[in-house]
């Protein structure tokens, strides 16, 4: 196995790294090839006491600094993850299976991204003054306490930034449990903050499945739960978080509409449908797997998506000019290819790809489906891998209403130079991150999160700030006070 894989130790506690054998041993596995790269143990109930307590410890002086100095410690690590950039995009290609010309622009530099910006106004975290003639009420803004992130597979280092980053700007401190897929680069996350100045006990890693999870949800000394997952996980999640009225951010799937209308820039539409189907090999929660296509463009829609897709480069995805890796493990590319196998069966036309490529690992290539109908599994069903699904229509109207027919909201996006309708069509979604000539555009300085089932809250900008921390309310009587007796 390559060296630099196999981490210290499993787990990441009160500023060290932390072993103990006596959980269950689990392997990391490199999608590209099969190989076991990593072997860990899950967190026992030890480590999770000791990642518990130490996060309790560490909080209350956390807390105690100014925004300022906790944002500078954050700003440090930002500008440490940017400087290691090329070790972390290697061992993000290891963990994950992205090609690293993905890695190297979009995971590690947009968690140091949130890093920065929470950073940056951490200091700007202050109540109101509230005037009421003589009286007045202030405000002051304030930590939760213990947070709880729980993270997906598909982009590890960068949710485990945006989760932490708003959460120590706050003030609170961090339990995170990464994807036991994708359990490496978190680690990486937290010794760079501890690099960084942050004082230990405040980002802690733990490792292991969901029994792991659930210890920490029910936990008595957890506050706020922060989950990046699928909607039947966060349904759980929700309700055992529920159980102690707890805080909670929920980013759940979705089977978000990509309207593409007659009039659109063919080029930009195909790019974007490429963007919102194919990056990180289709595993991307806010993907634009419905694509509905005005009826007059679809087969040079079609034609042109066949160009392009040719031009992809499948292969080694430490190699720079890969531009398509594999799935991130056999049990989801078995799930997408059951998914590709339905489409097929319930009518659907393939128009290219859909076969698992003779090699090592966990290789499908990219498929796409035409005249698909909005009762088909792969229009309904969220897939989590390279399968677009292409659906006819002809007017505005029909378009948002079968968009919006779907118990999901993550995401949507339309393309058209017709901005009115642009504007129309953004403000008719039932989503809660939209596109209008792009997709799956995620800077930080912009609210993400989902609508109906995909979720609850919002990570990133300021929005994120009021789910990690809350308001007290402090009123102030200068004239006398007047009782009933």
């Amino acid at each position: 196995m390559p060296y630099e894989t196999q981490p210290q130790a499993s787990h990441f506690i009160d500023g060290q790294y932390v072993e103990d054998t006596q959980g269950t041993p689990f392997e990391v596995i490199y999608p590209a090839s099969g190989a076991v790269i990593a072997r860990l143990h899950e967190a026992t109930p030890a480590i999770i006491d000791r990642a518990l307590d130490a996060a309790r410890r560490a909080q209350r002086d956390w807390a105690a600094l100014s925004g300022t100095e906790r944002g500078r410690i954050l700003r440090r690590a930002a500008d440490l993850m940017r400087e290691r950039n090329h070790d972390l995009s290697v061992l993000e290609t290891w963990d994950t299976g992205k090609p690293y010309q993905e890695t190297s622009v979009a995971d590690a530099t947009s968690g140091a991204d949130a890093l920065e910006y929470f950073g940056g106004i951490a200091a700007s975290l202050t109540g109101e003054h509230i005037q009421l003639g003589e009286n007045w009420v202030y405000t002051r803004r304030e930590p939760l306490g213990v947070c709880v992130g729980i993270g997906a597979w598909n982009y590890p280092t960068q949710i485990a930034c945006w989760k932490g980053a708003p959460a120590l700007a706050c003030g609170n401190a961090m339990v995170f449990k990464p994807s036991e897929t994708t359990p490496l680069s978190a680690l990486k996350v937290a010794e760079i903050l501890h690099e960084a100045g942050l004082p230990a006990g405040l980002y802690n890693v733990v490792q292991g499945l969901g029994a792991v999870g659930a210890s920490l949800i029910g936990d008595s000394r957890v506050d706020k739960v922060s989950l990046t997952g699928s909607v039947p996980t966060g349904r759980k999640v929700y309700a055992a978080a529920a159980e102690g009225m707890k805080h909670v951010t929920m980013e759940l799937g979705g089977k978000s509409p990509l309207v593409i209308f007659d009039d659109a820039d063919l080029e930009n539409a195909v790019g974007g449908a490429i963007l919102g189907n194919f990056y990180s090999s289709g595993q991307v929660c806010s993907n634009g797997t419905r694509v509905f296509v005005q009826k007059g463009i679809k087969e040079r829609f079609l034609t042109r998506l066949a160009e392009r897709l040719a031009q992809a480069r499948i292969g080694d995805p430490m190699d720079p000019e890969t531009s398509f890796g594999p799935m991130v493990s056999e049990r989801q590319m078995e799930i997408v290819q059951g998914y590709i196998e339905k489409g097929r069966a319930e009518g659907a036309r393939l128009v290219t790809g859909g076969e698992r490529l003779e090699r090592e690992g966990f290789w499908l290539t990219p498929t796409v489906f035409a005249d698909v109908t909005d009762e088909m599994t792969i229009a309904r069903e969220e897939i989590f891998g390279p399968v677009m699904a292409v659906l006819d229509f002809e007017t505005e109207e029909e378009a948002l209403a079968r968009a919006n027919a779907t118990e999901f909201g993550l995401a949507a996006g339309v393309f058209t130079r017709d901005l009115a309708r642009a504007h129309r069509m953004a403000a008719g979604f039932e989503a809660g991150t939209c596109y209008i000539n792009t997709y799956n555009d995620a800077p930080v300085e912009a609210p993400f999160g989902g609508m109906k089932m995909s979720g609850v809250g919002r990570e990133n900008s300021k929005a994120a700030i009021e789910h990690y921390s809350q308001l007290k309310s402090v009123f102030v009587r200068m004239d006398d006070v007047e009782a009933p007796f």
